[in-house]
């Protein structure tokens, strides 16, 4: 393939609502451009980016996926990103890679939630965005309808640029607003120049529209616009290319990636439209001393490369998705990592469409490019030796639906760990622990549909079958009074006996270990049988008397006695602590602790009543609500049962169609409820009881 320097290449990331047509589009860019040989179908699991089993199988995209076309002196790169809510980490990873943000809304469905988070993704990244209705092909598709919602949801900086002429309900043709012609296409999608459309449609207020966007980018061109004379194509181009720098133009194009209506002026448009990264990909890094350091987009500084994705494939090996910010990257050269610390050489590389891979030697400021067999992970900097500076990382969601995994087959136990740690590297929104109370393997992640994708990948990727339970809860046990019980322990068979005998007063406290104290006066307990004492307490407040679960919050004092100079021995006065310990917890109104968390909600200000309604159904505390930084949202703040939260993250979806979010903390434990104390019992006690 040709070589391209940062002033031909365009980094593009499709991003919206699911099904609003993101992947067809990519499809059609291909196809169109050449890089495809055929134009694949969803429905038929062919297409180049949903190239994974899962993703074929399930017909949407679970994964960002690299590909890349080249036309007219250009190489434009395509992130086809994941529009359902469980997979918003491969569009966020997915925009920030980009160095523009092409948002998809179906014609037919119009403005959804997906379309607000890629829109709100791309602000954030100060990314320029374009939207771009798809699927007008569909006899229920509207333009007019969605360029009226999109400029009522995303106000006035959103400019049509190509808009369809309709006629008797179907489109006839589309109209340039830049070129100021008007196409026709035949079943090849092709388009042909026709005439003028009718004099009733409302062109000349759409080119005024389109003018007077433009104008306000330029002091020049406003006093041009308010003169009255037109702008030319020229001053139009370079205007709304200003303007999507700046943030002050969305321009709206059309297409129907079926019939490939509107796809050719759809790359004409990220050719001339679309800023290059030498014009946005100024950075800013830290050095190992805290300084910052500004790194510009252009081959003559030393090199940075930004790994922004990792996969584990089980035949290629790890496959590090990089965008190179300065310098060149080149195999066999040697890098450090910003991060580690670590020194080591670029391995192959490749350009990939889909899973297709085009073997390179190096890639310019600017480009992406997909590096094997390195020890890099996502987040990680590339820098040449001489400047070593780590970029700002990219910035994930925090898992909020959590589930026990357990091997299906027996002796599977061991593999789990290492997949799901490769697992890890992968996806960035998923998490792994292992409780130490319930003593359960816990895989978190954004919800049901996206732990269903990470148990596949460890199916099929790692040969680890595993099944999901609902996960216990660490309770805790404790103790509301104070007692003063014996333990004794005394047994005689022939020959040596065992004997112990202690005195211990057990008493409420503010530990999450055992207290352990003696008062033992005159002897009565010699001090070298006081560890074994200690140690049997310690060996049972690891299981409590009501259900086996841990306890907290217990005080022991040794303060009596009485020993035999032959029979006594350290195991015996283990088991005699035992024994103490067993009569002492049942007598000092032992209870049930439960986890509190403390809930951070945000949500639509619509929505605000019924959460609020809902914490308290779940024996939350709500402690206040306060505006959030993203319009129209409100943040409830409540401390909840952590026992009543395990379908919270199915209900915030539901409840406000995916627009709301949550973070929950464990915060500290409560006596649970009188009431609910008998329930559990019955539930733990079998597992946890010997």
């Amino acid at each position: 393939m040709a070589s391209y320097d940062c002033t031909k290449i365009k980094n593009i990331a499709l991003a919206g609502h699911a099904g609003s047509g993101k992947t067809s589009l990519c499809e059609a860019l291909l196809y169109k451009s050449g890089a495809s040989d055929r134009l694949g179908k969803i429905a038929d699991g062919n297409t180049v980016s949903d190239y994974t089993p899962l993703e074929a199988a399930k017909k949407c995209s679970i994964y960002p996926s690299l590909s890349y076309y080249e036309k007219d002196g250009f190489k434009i790169n395509i992130i086809d990103t994941p529009g359902m809510f469980d997979y918003v980490g491969g569009m966020i990873e997915g925009i920030f890679a980009s160095g523009c943000v092409l948002i998809t809304v179906s014609g037919k469905s119009g403005v959804n939630v997906g379309t607000h988070k890629a829109y709100d993704y791309a602000v954030e990244h100060k990314k320029p965005r374009m939207f771009v209705v798809t699927k007008l092909d569909d006899d229920n598709a509207n333009f007019n309808n969605v360029l009226t919602e999109l400029k009522t949801e995303f106000g006035p900086t959103v400019c049509p640029i190509v808009v369809p002429i309709i006629k008797d309900r179907k489109i006839v043709s589309y109209f340039n607003l830049i070129e100021m012609k008007n196409y026709v296409y035949n079943d090849k999608g092709e388009a042909v120049e026709t005439g003028a459309p009718d004099p009733t449609y409302r062109i000349d207020g759409l080119v005024e529209a389109v003018s007077e966007a433009v104008a306000e980018t330029d002091e020049e061109l406003m006093e041009k616009f308010f003169s009255g004379e037109p702008l030319t194509r020229d001053e139009i181009v370079k205007g709304i290319h200003n303007g999507m720098n700046q943030g002050l133009i969305t321009p709206v194009t059309c297409v129907s990636s079926t019939t490939l209506a509107g796809v050719d002026m759809l790359m004409k448009e990220i050719t001339l439209l679309l800023p290059a990264p030498s014009e946005k990909e100024k950075k800013i890094g830290t050095d190992k001393s805290g300084n910052l350091v500004e790194i510009e987009c252009t081959e003559s500084e030393p090199l940075s490369a930004f790994v922004f994705r990792t996969v584990a494939d089980p035949f290629v090996g790890k496959m590090s998705f990089s965008k190179v910010f300065s310098g060149k990257l080149e195999t066999g050269k040697e890098v450090v990592n910003a991060t580690t610390g670590a020194t080591e050489k670029v391995g192959k590389m490749f350009y990939m469409i889909g899973k297709k891979q085009i073997e390179t030697s190096s890639a310019p400021a600017g480009d992406l490019v997909v590096i094997t067999k390195m020890s890099a992970n996502t987040n990680d900097t590339l820098c040449d030796p001489s400047r070593v500076a780590a970029l700002e990382k990219i910035e994930y969601p925090k898992p909020c639906y959590s589930m026990a995994v357990k091997a299906k087959t027996q002796g599977d136990e061991s593999k789990i760990s290492g997949a799901i740690a490769r697992l890890l590297e992968e996806d960035r929104t998923l998490s792994y622990k292992l409780d130490e109370v319930t003593n359960e393997q816990i895989l978190s992640g954004l919800g049901e549909q996206h732990l269903e994708s990470a148990l596949a990948k460890l199916k099929s990727g790692f040969g680890v079958e595993v099944e999901l339970t609902v996960p216990k809860i660490s309770y805790k046990e404790t103790i509301r009074k104070k007692v003063k019980v014996q333990g004794k322990h005394k047994k005689q068979s022939g020959g040596h006996g065992q004997y112990g005998d202690v005195w211990i007063e057990f008493e409420p406290c503010v530990s999450d270990e055992l207290v352990f104290e003696e008062k033992v006066f005159g002897g009565a307990v010699p001090k070298n049988y006081f560890p074994a004492v200690e140690k049997g307490l310690q060996d049972c407040v690891k299981k409590g008397v009501l259900a086996g679960f841990p306890v907290v919050g217990l005080k022991a004092i040794l303060v009596d006695g009485s020993y035999h100079p032959v029979d006594s021995s350290e195991m015996a006065f283990k088991m005699a602590a035992s024994i103490a310990y067993k009569d002492g917890m049942r007598q000092a109104e032992p209870t049930l602790l439960e986890p509190i968390g403390a809930l951070s909600a945000f949500v639509p200000d619509d929505n605000t009543g019924d959460m609020m309604g809902e914490l308290n159904k779940r024996r939350g505390r709500v402690l206040g609500m306060n505006p959030s930084s993203k319009k129209g949202i409100t943040e409830i703040i409540a401390e909840v049962p952590e026992s009543e939260m395990h379908d919270f993250a199915m209900l915030v979806r539901q409840m406000t169609q995916g627009r709301g979010w949550f973070t929950f903390e464990k915060l500290r434990y409560e006596q649970l409820p009188a009431n609910l104390v008998a329930n559990v019992i019955a539930t733990a006690a079998p597992n946890n009881i010997d």
